[in-house]
């Protein structure tokens, strides 16, 4: 004779099962995403005459000029180009701000 034994519900554990799926998902999938996405507005923020970008293209160029969206690019001497700013891949290096000359101070005087 088989005796068939009643079970509790399987309902919790499979709640439980999703919601670690969709923690576990978030973790692996959107987050990194959201991470590089911000990256990336940042980079495009930043921008500004005089940075050596690389395009989505591939085309090494400086920036010459920017208005809002829009990039003038000079690839060689007085070959310029204009682009979207979302055409940008990377920026190779940035402008070097100048600093303000400060003196040095001159060593003790020793007699």
């Amino acid at each position: 004779m088989i005796v068939l034994q009643a079970t509790g519900s399987r309902f919790p554990g499979v709640i439980v099962f999703y919601v670690v799926l969709l923690v576990v998902f978030y973790l692996l999938m959107i987050r990194p995403q959201q991470t590089q996405q911000r990256r990336r507005r940042d980079m495009l923020g930043k921008l500004k005459k005089g940075d050596r970008v690389v395009t989505v293209g591939g085309l090494h160029a400086t920036i010459h000029d920017l208005e809002n969206d829009t990039l003038t690019l000079e690839l060689a001497p007085n070959l310029r180009v204009k682009a979207d700013r979302g055409g940008i891949s990377h920026v190779r290096s940035r402008k070097k701000e100048e600093a303000p000359a400060t003196p040095t101070p001159l060593p003790p005087v020793t007699r």
